[in-house]
């Protein structure tokens, strides 16, 4: 007999307690930094095992696609099956990768490494629908955004962790203790996390299937899909270009690059102000000025201005708090849509977004090579221009209202 799923709002209120918050916050963000350890140091590991530095940013966009690959065939299975076991899985596919990327002699085994590593970190996108299964409806922007803060964290302090320990010890040190700390995330999911047996009854192919009906029913989640999309676009465009920038042009050292990346967890506090904002009903107005201040974030870059490494800094600071805010704000927008299908739900938004970033990364060492910083920041602010026009044209489109107010 299957345990029925933790989805009652009284129970979510007894069993997520402030504890069990962090706890998430804390091993989300642990998993996810596996996709972003690789970003600063390409310029070292593609050298080293014969990468031609055209080709450097491939490290980083074929993890952002395994992980989007991992988002859309491993992550809807969490309507399906035991969400405990789903993540231990997964995560035993993360150490055996990040062990052979840190093992790897040639493009091609670090290449294939970096994509399993990708799709194997998708665990983290398990444990937050979880979270907002447990957590009641009136508090669940804040807790989804407390946990994103967590994820956040993560996301930008992989950055300076793999610059420091590259440049005191060795790129492959970066991937052997990325390992040991999933072996540790495991250990904790065992024993600490509940586990949780959804109700849902399919065969996998009906649950794939049922993601294209889904995309199709749910405005909602195609508008907040492009958006996050185009925006973590440049986000990942900035972030992988940016060492570049900072090494070539200024000089700067892997540890002076780490306390640079430092200045990007400022806009972790995005996630938890934008939780809030949702749960009081503030996702529009909120939503457009996120995406107005990616556009203007990369100002310093396009506007000829005497600004050096502060210019990248400001820009790093305004469009990550962007970028975490309107990931926030979608969250809690699509997890409102159908508790039934929050795993698939995620899936399809956090596959558009991934995408979003394989795409951004992946042309951020051409584009740099071939434009230099202003083609970065001219196309990093075009993407964020891209999405708030999207955005306002839904706004007043004819049904937008009745479509929208469902994200609020």
């Amino acid at each position: 007999m299957s345990r029925p799923a933790t989805t009652a709002p009284a129970h979510g209120a007894a069993t997520l307690s402030k504890g069990l918050v962090l706890l998430f916050a804390f091993c989300c963000g642990v998993i996810v930094a596996n996709i972003y350890y690789a970003q600063p140091i390409i310029e070292l590991i593609a050298p080293d095992i014969g990468l031609s530095a055209g080709g450097a940013s491939l490290i980083v966009s074929l993890t952002q696609v395994g992980y989007a690959l991992g988002l859309f065939f491993l992550v809807p299975l969490a309507d399906l099956l035991e969400n405990r076991r789903l993540m231990l899985a997964t995560l035993a596919v993360t150490v055996v990768s990040l062990i052979g990327a840190g093992l790897s002699e040639g493009p091609d085994v670090l290449l294939a490494t970096s994509l399993l590593i990708g799709f194997g970190s998708v665990s983290v996108q398990m444990l937050i629908p979880l979270a907002a299964h447990l957590a009641p409806e009136e508090t669940r922007g804040r807790v989804v955004g407390a946990i994103m803060g967590g994820l956040l964290l993560g996301i930008l302090l992989a950055r300076p962790v793999s610059s420091l320990i590259a440049d005191h010890f060795h790129w492959r040190v970066v991937f052997f203790g990325a390992a040991a700390a999933m072996l540790l995330i495991a250990l904790v999911v065992a024993t600490t996390l509940p586990g949780r047996r959804p109700d849902h009854r399919a065969s996998y192919a009906q649950l794939l299937r049922s993601l294209g009906q889904l995309f199709r029913r749910e405005p909602v989640l195609r508008q907040r899909a492009l958006y996050q999309g185009l925006m973590f676009a440049a986000f990942s465009l900035f972030w992988t270009a940016a060492p570049l920038a900072l090494s070539r042009e200024y000089g700067l050292s892997q540890s002076q690059i780490a306390l640079f990346a430092l200045a990007g967890a400022v806009g972790a506090v995005a996630a938890p102000i934008a939780g809030r904002l949702a749960d009081a009903g503030h996702t529009r107005s909120m939503s457009g000025l996120a995406m107005a201040l990616g556009i203007l974030s990369f100002l310093p870059g396009v506007v000829p201005l005497p600004l050096g490494v502060v210019g990248l800094a400001i820009t790093g600071i305004v469009l990550d708090f962007a970028v975490q805010m309107n990931m926030v704000l979608g969250q809690r927008a699509v997890y409102s849509l159908d508790p039934a299908s929050r795993g698939r739900l995620n899936a399809l938004y956090m596959t558009s977004i991934f995408v979003g970033g394989a795409t951004g990364s992946s042309v951020a060492s051409v584009l740099y090579e071939h434009a230099g910083w202003l083609g970065i920041a001219v196309f990093g602010s075009a993407l964020s221009l891209v999405a708030l026009l999207a955005f306002a044209r839904a706004e007043i489109a004819p049904g937008a209202k009745r479509g929208l107010c469902r994200a609020d």
